[in-house]
């Protein structure tokens, strides 16, 4: 199956659940490197859900590569998803809220776009681009009723951490397996000495989706890690 086939089939089971839980929703691909994907995607939104009050960009993706072995590609396909993605919604979400002087934009960034971490530059590199884009646009849009924001994600057991392909994998130690250099980060880098979740987020994302004069803030949900 191919992954854009995967991607939607994951979309519609999340739409699915969403029904289920008694709330419409609907499942639209986007590629969100393309600006009339971008604009397809918002307007079928608002057809089958009204006006469109809330965003979260979410989109983004990683690969975990020293600075000697990241390529030109590799580099311009972080950066094309995870910061002109989140400025072509961002545009997007703008002008369809802009009318009604009212909305919120909640961008997911990192905690990776606060602190620096080998092996990530180029993810780094283009999470610090999203909260620096997030500070900007809120400062523009804050006399018009829209709020824009970002979430830095900490330590999440996603395929960013775990597997032999992801961090605990290749900054394990000599001897030590996934699961325990995955045990062992939690509790060196993370003052709480746990992970975080998805509902971590999902708490925040809420609080920001209500919040009035919460604007340009990049606020970590990350057990202590960036104070």
């Amino acid at each position: 199956m191919a992954v854009a086939d995967v991607d939607a089939a994951i979309a519609r089971e999340t739409a699915d659940k969403v029904e289920q839980a008694g709330r419409r929703s609907t499942a639209i691909t986007v590629d969100v490197r393309d600006p009339a994907s971008v604009e397809a995607m918002v307007a079928s939104t608002q057809d089958a859900l009204g006006d469109m009050d809330i965003a979260v960009n979410n989109a983004g993706v990683i690969s975990i590569k020293g600075v000697g072995e990241i390529s030109v590609d590799d580099w311009d396909q972080i950066m094309a998803v995870n910061a002109r993605g989140v400025f072509l919604c961002s545009q997007a979400e703008i002008a369809v809220m802009r009318p009604r002087q009212s909305g919120r934009i909640i961008n997911v960034a990192s905690i990776a776009g606060k602190v620096g971490f080998p092996d990530l530059s180029h993810y780094s590199a283009s999470k610090f681009a999203v909260i620096g884009f997030t500070n900007a646009v809120a400062k523009e849009v804050a006399a018009e009723g829209i709020t824009v924001n970002a979430i830095c994600p900490g330590i999440v057991g996603t395929g960013m951490w775990r597997g032999d392909d992801g961090l605990s994998g290749r900054w394990s130690e000599p001897g030590e397996t996934e699961e325990q250099s995955w045990e062992r980060h939690q509790k060196t880098l993370l003052p709480q000495g746990v992970a975080q979740t998805p509902a971590d987020m999902g708490q925040l994302a809420v609080y920001l989706a209500g919040a009035e004069h919460v604007t340009g803030q990049a606020i970590a949900v990350d057990g202590g890690f960036s104070l």
